[in-house]
């Protein structure tokens, strides 16, 4: 069976009858299970047609959904067999991963939208045992380069819960715009969320599109987005970028910005790739102002972690800043890098009094980390090694191994052919625990994430294309117990179930990247290009000038 994420369990009777599900089939939903159920009724009758209705109290169902607490969590256990498949969870949210399971194991008409004739519905006679490796299985999606509309959102959600990820870490503001809106201060969105035109392909090629680009999230487009997430059991983790990362802010309100050495109210939204030098003044009236943003931001979502980015904050202004540079002497700081420290704990600070946690990019080890501070682990392992062994919980998102915006072949058709070539072998080779750490360090590791950085993804589609089926075999890392030596693992085996997921992916309407190449209207003539020399930047683009 093609299974992926690989289950640790399989146990197939091919001497035994296949259970079939038919129109009069009907689910017995156990006390503590009916939203799942309903979920599951949802997905199988759009694809079947089938009513799947409850079966009546008392009375054998077709499908039978129970909770186990003996169990873990994210536990499950699924057995078919001709009279029935009976689903166990630990929890709801292990009942959900056996419903998916389960569609697997009914092929991949099972995730078209409407019902085609003469598809088979039967589920070989099998016993699954399944628990994931990690808590945390993400993937990062950045809306801020360019924006996704709330239902390509919806539609990327549903993706990440057909393959067991639980987190979608959402990069909601950077230089390029402002997508979250804020009541308080209105022209974060007003001005932020929009920029004049957008940078084509490398800087080196100085070509813009001029086109005006932008878009924002109202909070009821938010809430519904975590309420649709939370109901696949997808824990929506969002990112607020600082001090760093600021300037649609600072194109909003010029006061947020090092007023004394730059025309802060000259500034817009920016227009270009990379990292800008506009940051935020360091100052108890720029505190007060995301204190505020984030007030509204933790009544939308309810997530314990808040992402804070600290990633990427060049120091110059704040060196050439007096104002800057009295606050580093006010607060009896050494340098520029313990001011950027004393904003991550003071917000670390400020969440956990609200019951929250900080996570931030693994710049904010840089001038000290904040006592309950966890880190995104992105320029590799160091920073992610260093927080675990002092005792931080790590996310491993190394760039040269799951930043998914990098190309995905060396070839000259590879769309805008961005930082390393990451092949989905490589992908599913990457281990996210490193061998340095011992095993008290390494229980810090709390999961892993892949990461789509949208400066080169135009649309929905390029998201597909960059995203899969990358993001399948990284399912797979995050869920799976691979064996921890990458060599080791069975390649030729994923490659083989990957050829049965293709068509799952094909009736989700993912327009994944073939093994033979991107298709003619994903090479994007006229963007085509050849990666600068030099290393490769935190979201993607090449750093040389």
């Amino acid at each position: 069976m093609d299974l992926i994420p690989a289950p640790s369990h399989v146990q197939t009777r091919t001497d035994a009858p296949p259970f079939v599900l038919h129109a009069g089939s009907r689910i017995a939903a156990a006390p503590g299970t009916a939203a799942v159920a309903r979920r599951l009724r949802a997905e199988l009758s759009a694809a079947t047609g089938f009513d799947l209705d409850p079966a009546p109290a008392g009375e054998a169902g077709d499908l039978v959904l129970e909770l186990d607490a003996a169990l873990g969590a994210e536990e499950y256990r699924l057995e078919a067999d001709a009279t029935a498949v009976r689903l166990t969870g630990g929890s709801t949210a292990g009942l959900a991963h056996a419903a998916q399971t389960l569609r697997q194991l009914l092929g991949p008409d099972a995730y078209r939208s409407a019902p085609l004739p003469g598809a088979d519905w039967t589920v070989p006679a099998v016993e699954v045992r399944d628990a994931p490796r990690f808590g945390w299985r993400g993937a990062m999606l950045d809306v801020a380069r360019h924006f996704m509309p709330k239902a390509g959102v919806l539609r990327f959600i549903d993706q990440l819960a057909a393959h067991k990820l639980n987190v979608l870490h959402f990069h909601l503001t950077d230089d390029q715009g402002w997508r979250i809106e804020v009541k308080r201060y209105p022209k974060l969105t007003e001005v932020g969320g929009w920029r004049e035109r957008s940078m084509v392909g490398y800087r080196a090629g100085g070509r813009r599109d001029d086109q005006p680009h932008g878009g924002y999230y109202t909070q009821d487009d938010l809430r519904e987005i975590v309420a649709y997430a939370a109901a696949r059991h997808i824990t929506v983790v969002p990112e607020i970028d600082l001090p760093g990362h600021n300037q649609a802010a600072i194109a909003a309100y010029p006061e947020l910005g090092n007023t004394d050495v730059v025309d802060t109210a000259a500034l817009g939204t920016w227009t270009d790739w990379g990292v800008s030098e506009n940051i935020l003044n360091p100052s108890e009236a720029t505190l007060r102002f995301y204190e505020g943003v984030l007030e509204e931001l933790l009544e939308i979502f309810p997530s314990t972690f808040v992402h804070l980015g600290g990633d990427e904050c060049p120091k110059d202004q704040w060196k050439a800043s007096p104002a800057a540079q009295a606050r580093i002497a006010e607060l009896g700081l050494k340098d520029e890098f313990e001011l950027q420290s004393h904003v991550i704990r003071h917000f670390d600070r400020w969440l956990a009094e609200r019951g929250r946690r900080l996570i931030g990019w693994d710049e904010i080890l840089e001038g000290g980390l904040a006592p309950g501070a966890a880190v995104s682990s992105w320029r590799g392992y160091d920073g992610g090694i260093a927080a675990a062994n002092a005792g931080h919980d790590v996310v491993m998102c190394p760039e040269q191994h799951v930043y998914l915006d990098h190309r995905q072949a060396d070839g000259e058709d590879e769309p805008v052919p961005v930082g390393w070539v990451r092949t989905l072998e490589d992908v599913y080779r990457f281990e996210p625990v490193p061998p340095q750490l011992d095993e008290a360090a390494a229980a810090h590791v709390i999961g892993t994430q892949a990461n789509l950085w949208t400066e080169f993804m135009y649309s929905g589609r390029d998201v597909d294309y960059k995203a899969f089926p990358r993001l399948a075999a990284f399912a797979e890392v995050a869920w799976s117990d691979l064996p921890r030596d990458p060599d080791a693992r069975d390649w030729a085996g994923f490659e083989r179930r990957m050829a049965g997921h293709y068509p799952r992916l094909d009736a989700l309407g993912i327009e994944y990247r073939r093994p033979e190449g991107p298709r003619p209207w994903q090479r994007k003539p006229g963007v085509v290009g050849r990666p600068l020399a030099g290393k490769p930047g935190p979201s993607g683009e090449n750093t040389a000038p």
